[in-house]
């Protein structure tokens, strides 16, 4: 598998005899295909052991190999050369090798292989390697080479966040579905469609029916969503969270807004002056129903906080910026110095960034406009 690679050469990497027993340590070769280079997100398990191998400058070379070059498969191999005592001149870098194009063609292919080595080849690629030069490529036929730093090889997965923006508006239509629990919408919304007002009546009369119609539309019923379905209860909650919903859209009209936050407070207000009793989940679901994401929109405020110094301090030495960069971290400056915004996030537009170890966050962000 692509992770067993890499876990068994980390099996060798522990074997190996620490340079202090010896002065001399211990030396891998081991054959990879192209999967131990590429796989695994930043910080996952691939690329946790590929950086564990890295950070602790094991590292030699990296050689790659022609392909069709054995038996059983046609794809391109690599072999890794591990080392943990390097010469002075070899620390904190990596070379890289193509010998790709280096190979004898075979009269006759044995499975999938071709081609193969020919001992002036492997003498070839011995020079390259011993020699530790870069090498560019000239023409088809020649071994490139190329020497890097390991922080090339290293990345930081940096979360991406952008702000919510939402518009809102009642409308008849949006606030249609409130009559319903989401998490079983389907046959709440079947039934109160096929017999309207009897389902705040006449539920347990209408079950077979309705568990009828599930079956029938391959719609499956665990012990629990069976229990909110068929509970008078839950049809009497959401029709109380419908008609309030109703009555602030006849209290706000429905005009569209598109500061959330001005929104917000008006709601919060008409809830007040109706004398609506509604628990923040009530009122987060009349909230989803009525607002979707506009970029026109103004930022969503999740919160206003004020930083002493010492958390101040803390953020920016965490972070390792200045209080005016705070904002790439998700801290914006307000006019007061000790107060930050920190907004509401779209978690449909979170992306993820992988940013080499070589190269200043702040930086990399400002140049890329992320």
């Amino acid at each position: 598998s692509n992770d067993g690679q890499l876990l068994f050469l980390m099996e060798m990497v522990n074997k190996m005899k620490p340079t202090l027993e010896n002065g001399i340590g211990s030396r891998i070769a081991s054959v990879h295909n192209g999967s131990s280079l590429f796989t695994g997100d930043a910080e996952g398990g691939e690329s946790n052991t590929r950086r564990y191998i890295i950070e602790n400058d094991l590292l030699e070379a990296i050689i790659q190999l022609p392909n069709n070059i054995f038996y059983n498969t046609g794809i391109t191999t690599y072999i890794w050369l591990l080392n943990n005592n390097k010469p002075e001149y070899r620390r904190g870098k990596v070379q890289l090798i193509d010998a790709s194009q280096k190979y004898k063609k075979l009269r006759k292919n044995l499975g999938n292989k071709n081609c193969e080595l020919t001992s002036e080849h492997i003498q070839e690629i011995q020079d390259v390697y011993t020699d530790f030069k870069d090498i560019p490529r000239k023409g088809e036929a020649n071994i490139v080479s190329k020497i890097f730093d390991n922080s090339d090889f290293g990345y930081n997965k940096v979360t991406i966040e952008r702000p919510k923006r939402l518009k809102a508006r009642f409308s008849t239509e949006a606030i249609e579905d409130l009559k319903f629990e989401k998490s079983i919408i389907e046959p709440m919304k079947w039934a109160y469609e096929e017999y309207g007002e009897d389902v705040y009546k006449n539920l347990k009369g209408l079950e077979k029916h309705i568990i009828n119609w599930c079956d029938k539309n391959e719609i499956e019923l665990n012990a629990k969503s069976k229990k909110t379905l068929f509970s008078q209860e839950t049809w009497k909650k959401q029709r109380e969270v419908y008609e309030a919903a109703k009555s602030l859209m006849e209290y706000i009209g429905e005009k569209e807004h598109l500061d959330f936050n001005i929104f917000k407070k008006e709601t919060e207000k008409a809830i007040k002056e109706l004398k609506l009793i509604l628990s923040v989940g009530e009122k987060n679901s009349i909230y989803g129903a009525i607002t979707e994401y506009d970029e026109r929109a103004e930022k969503v405020i999740k919160k206003k906080e004020k930083l002493s110094k010492e958390k101040l301090l803390n953020l920016l030495e965490k972070y390792d910026c200045k209080p005016s960069e705070l904002g790439n971290y998700g801290y914006f400056p307000t006019e007061n110095p000790e107060e930050f915004i920190i907004y509401e996030t779209e978690t449909d537009l979170r992306d993820y960034e992988n940013i080499p170890l070589n190269q200043d966050i702040t930086a990399y962000m400002a140049k890329e406009r992320i």
